[in-house]
């Protein structure tokens, strides 16, 4: 199969775009190069790809798992590589399988897409809400019953929003089977719209994209244009000694423990912490401890994980219940072949779309922190002696 993993020239240009993604001071024509610089490295370290497996047999290229393909699918990646080099036009949904296998690629390859939960769903999303009030009564056993529930729905309608990509086929598709093609385009699609989701979830500014978690989404909030405005900072994290450290989580935690009605809501065992790559190491080696084998383990307090995404700043820690952000993709896939000659050196275009929602269910779903570190690493055999919650 493709060695994504391996792909060091896109991986390059994804961090180079996602760092002018996260520049406010990035232009369009600039976030617009970028992208297409990422694109264009995935494409050519799938063509190198091509070229070193070329002598190999179809057999050595897929396992036996990924050469099941379906019917509708054997059609749908023939009429590709048929039409690849022609000046048709014409949208062609991928078939449903392929979808699910997209989707479920895109959730295991990126840690941050399986924590913030993506799920499947239609289109057009009417999400239901509730909370519930009222209290048990107690009493003997033959009286009559008291206690009521009350349960307040609310609906929202929602419409997902569409993110495009291109992907990249060569011309000379003869020399391979339907199914290198499919794994060529599932992997392109696929990390085409990982890297926008993503982004959106983490940082979105809900223009036309989902609603980041580092958004205030709070009742009444000012949008501007579509826009909603960046959270202001929840204070600084420091981890200067392992006190500090728990005083400074446990402010964090407790912040999320209370919807933005007043209602509590347990947040402990259930917290993440986002992070930059870098941020992120520095942060585990504050709370790394060597056992009695040897082992260097992480072990964070009041059951916090953490996730690292190029997307989030550095300097910053995004906290957030994941089963308080609704993250949806749905609706058909389609491509469709670009209608234009462009300059790539054998190759033909096709655009993909697929549909995105993501937003808080309110302003006290996540909080953004400054991340200060000041100590050498958190131990228990470290002075406890430390003062304050995360301060602003």
């Amino acid at each position: 199969m493709i060695k994504f993993n391996d792909y060091k020239e896109f991986a390059e240009a994804r961090s180079e775009y996602a760092a002018v993604a996260l520049n406010p001071d990035s232009t369009k024509e600039e976030k617009e190069t970028a992208l297409n610089n990422m694109m264009d490295a995935l494409n050519s370290d799938a063509k190198n790809e091509v070229k070193a497996i070329t002598t190999q047999k179809m057999a050595e290229l897929e396992n036996a798992h990924e050469l099941k393909m379906t019917n509708e699918e054997l059609n749908f990646f023939n009429d590709i590589n048929k039409d690849t080099g022609t000046k048709k036009t014409g949208e062609k949904i991928l078939p449903q399988t392929t979808v699910d296998e997209i989707f479920e690629d895109m959730v295991q390859e990126h840690p941050f897409l399986s924590v913030i939960g993506l799920k499947n769903n239609g289109i057009s999303l009417k999400i239901i809400k509730s909370d519930t009030s009222g209290q048990v009564v107690w009493g003997p056993i033959f009286n009559e019953i008291k206690g009521q529930l009350d349960a307040l729905f609310s609906e929202e309608d929602v419409t997902q929003n569409k993110a495009t990509a291109f992907v990249v086929i060569p011309k000379d598709l003869e020399e391979f089977g339907p199914q290198w093609i499919k794994k060529f385009v599932v992997t392109q699609i696929t990390e085409a719209f990982a890297v926008a989701a993503e982004e959106a979830f983490l940082v979105g500014d809900g223009n036309n994209k989902p609603i980041g978690l580092n958004r205030n989404v709070s009742e009444g909030v000012a949008v501007t244009g579509g826009v909603y405005p960046e959270k202001e900072s929840a204070g600084t994290l420091t981890f200067a000694d392992t006190k500090t450290a728990a005083k400074e989580l446990a402010g964090v935690i407790k912040a999320l423990s209370k919807k933005e009605n007043g209602h509590p809501i347990v947040a402990k065992g259930r917290t993440v912490l986002a992070m930059s790559p870098g941020d992120s190491l520095d942060v585990e080696a504050q709370f790394m401890i060597q056992n009695l084998n040897g082992q260097f383990v992480t072990a964070m307090p009041f059951g916090l994980t953490t996730v690292e995404s190029e997307f989030v700043p550095e300097g910053k820690v995004i906290a957030f219940l994941p089963a308080r952000y609704d993250a949806f993709e749905a609706g058909k896939l389609e491509i469709q072949q670009f209608d234009q000659t462009l300059a790539l050196e054998d190759m033909d275009l096709y655009t993909a779309k697929q549909f995105l929602y993501g937003k808080a269910h309110d302003n006290n779903a996540s909080a953004v922190y400054d991340l200060k570190l000041s100590g050498s690493g958190s131990t228990p055999t470290q002075p406890t002696s430390g003062s304050g919650t995360a301060s602003k």
